[in-house]
Parts: C-alpha cells; structure tokens; sequence
C-alpha cells in the first residue's frame, strides 16, 4: 500500500500583487466608475461637439474652470459659506456691485425672467449674484431679490480671487456678462449681460436637456 503524502504547500501570499483576484477586482472598480462617469461626459461631447441645433449663442468655455476650494465666499450677515453649498444645481451668475445701477437692475430682472421662462426645468437652476466690493446693497433691492419663489442668493467674494476665477471676454469687464456654472461646480459658459433672452434660453434648454440623466433638482 502507498504511504500517504501529507506534504504541505505553501498557500498563496496575499500580499503579493498581480494575482487573477485582484486584476478582476480592479477591473470591476474601473468599470463602475466608467459607468458613473459615462452620462456626464456623454452630455458634455453632446454639447461641446455635436452641439445639436446648431452652435451656442453664448460662449462655451472649454476646458471648463472649477470653482475654487478655496474661494472666500461670504453671505449679507459675513458668515462664511462653503463653495461646495453651490453644487449640486445649475447656477446663472452676475457679478455686480452692491450699488447695483441701472445694469445691475437689468441683469437681475433678465436673470429672473430666464429661470421662469424655463418652466418646470427652472427648479433645476440658481440664481447667484456676487459681489466684489464688500458692501451691502440698499434695502429695496435686498426685498426685491428675497422675494419668496424667486430668490437670489446674494454672496460677497473678493474682487482678485473672483477675477482669479471668472473672466470676461476681450474689452469688457466681469460685470459684462452672464455666467453659467454647472452643478460640478464648474464654469462652462459665458453669455452678454444684455442678453437676447429667447437666445440664451435655448443655451440653458440645451444644458438641461444634455445633462437630464445625471442632474435632478435640488442639492
């Protein structure tokens, strides 16, 4: 009768790279994360490339420019906000003082136009206004914007870390245009700050329409 072998063998070290475990386990990682990522970057190639319905009326910024971690935002009462409070929506921004003239006056009330005229996506969008100058605007223009329904978030951030972030096409100043900012938190879009509407409504609608799979309202 043959003896029986107990001899032993060595089991394998896990902490040795490279084995069939680990290359399936790591391709399985990189695959869920393709697939969280494909709707987003299948919207932006919609967008920036196919462009359908022709080009944008306003100006695509590309590559897109984050929001900075960093940016010193602060509201009307000087608390500190967070820039990561402002993800999660669509945000159409303008920048003006808070003397807020007669061009303030315009891009507020265009600005308000704009989200309504959006209809039942317009919950999908924010409106924001910064200002640089570190002053309070008057108390008629504060009731104007806290108008319940229609709310602005009014936000104060230095004048060099804004212009450090946002910039204004050749010849013109930051209070020159709209800003369109995705719920990433990235600034993809600048239009005139005397805007056709109807123009730059089919921009936001066409925003909207490319980023319905991954953007829902509210944050």
């Amino acid at each position: 009768m043959t003896p029986l072998s107990f001899a032993v063998h060595s089991l394998p070290d896990p902490r040795v790279a490279g084995s069939p475990q680990q290359r399936v386990g790591r391709w399985k990682m990189l695959l869920v994360l393709a697939m969280c990522a494909a709707p987003v970057v299948a919207s932006y190639f919609t967008f920036y490339v196919i462009q359908p319905r022709g080009s944008a009326y306003g100006e695509l910024i590309a590559p897109t420019v984050d929001m900075p971690a960093d940016l010193p935002l602060t509201d009307l009462q000087g608390q500190a906000v967070d820039p990561a409070s402002l993800r999660g929506q669509w945000l159409l921004a303008i920048v003006q003082p808070a003397a807020c003239g007669d061009a303030c006056e315009r891009q507020l009330y265009v600005q308000r136009q704009l989200r309504e005229m959006l209809g039942k996506e317009r919950a999908r969008v924010d409106k924001l206004w910064l200002i640089p100058d570190g002053a309070t605007p008057d108390a008629k223009v504060l009731a104007a914007v806290r108008q319940q329904g229609v709310e602005v978030t009014v936000l104060h951030v230095p004048q060099d870390r804004l212009a450090a972030w946002l910039k204004p096409a050749a010849g013109k100043t930051l209070a020159d245009h709209f800003y369109i900012i995705d719920p990433m938190g990235r600034w993809m879009m600048r239009a005139p700050g005397e805007p056709e509407p109807k123009k730059l409504k089919a921009d936001l609608d066409k925003l909207l329409r490319a980023s319905a799979s991954w953007d829902n309202a509210g944050r």
